[in-house]
């Protein structure tokens, strides 16, 4: 098989990922579009590792190995980033991440300052 036929779908497979982090709200859905991202990764360093090793007759498979490290490293990063995901959402009743905005912690001393009272009035 031909080096361009993985590698083509691995760039496929990559323009969806990054799609779907840069369109989405939901963080879920981000999750799953980085992970979508790291698969087309993980394709990408078994074909090169394959195209390789053809070419120099090298049976280490480095890009096999380095794939399994890849893999374990994502299962994990998206096993706590679902945990901070779901600790909001118990938190904040919603997992958009443009609302999630709302909760950063205020920027300046006057704002730190100001009650809710004090909010009110300027409001009204």
């Amino acid at each position: 098989m031909h080096l361009a036929y993985p590698a083509v779908l691995s760039a496929l497979l990559f323009c969806t990922g990054l799609y779907g982090v840069l369109a989405r709200r939901n963080a879920i859905l981000v999750l799953m579009s980085v992970e979508l991202m790291l698969n087309a990764v993980n394709l990408n360093l078994v074909a090169f590792d394959v195209w390789l090793s053809r070419t120099a007759r090298d049976t280490l498979h480095s890009g096999q190995a380095l794939t399994l490290f890849t893999i374990a490293i994502a299962a994990a990063e998206i096993g706590i980033g679902l945990a901070i995901v779901l600790a909001v959402y118990r938190n904040r009743g919603t997992s958009d991440i443009d609302k999630l905005r709302d909760s950063a912690e205020p920027h300046g001393p006057d704002e730190a300052t100001v009650t809710a009272d004090e909010k009110a009035e300027a409001t009204a």
